[in-house]
């Protein structure tokens, strides 16, 4: 197995939204993420085909809306996921988020094993945990 050496986008999640519009709003705003794309169908602009967001400290999200399509894609729920990104001012980004109107699952604190963060909910019920840690 080969390690790739360029870490700054080995995994980009894939998300379903049933706003994908709201949603790039409030992940732009609340978290700090970067919209690079957003191509929405043709013929009905309110469904987005697919979508990319991108994290500062590198990687991303792709996204589309809820049933699009009868594919697996397509098909998936909106509101399931559950992601961890890392951070190096968890206590801005704490103040960024609730200043949006994020709702906090977990408040900002330190872990015994060296992290600081916390966790919200997005607006269609993911989960995103925010902290310095880095992995093993």
């Amino acid at each position: 197995m080969t390690t790739p050496t360029d870490t700054t986008a080995i995994v980009w999640p894939v998300l379903a939204f049933d706003d994908a519009r709201a949603m790039v709003d409030f992940l732009t705003a609340a978290f700090g993420f970067e919209r690079v794309a957003v191509y929405a169908r043709e013929n009905d602009p309110s469904v987005v085909e697919h979508g990319e967001l991108r994290w500062p400290g590198g990687g991303g999200i792709m996204f589309g809306s809820t049933g699009r399509d009868d594919s697996p894609f397509g098909t998936r729920p909106a509101g399931v996921a559950s992601l961890y990104l890392v951070t190096d001012e968890p206590d801005a980004l704490y103040a960024r988020a609730t200043a949006a109107g994020a709702t906090v699952i977990r408040e900002l604190r330190d872990e015994d094993y060296g992290s600081r963060g916390f966790t919200a909910a997005d607006p269609e019920g993911n989960l995103w945990s925010f902290g310095t840690y880095r992995g093993e």
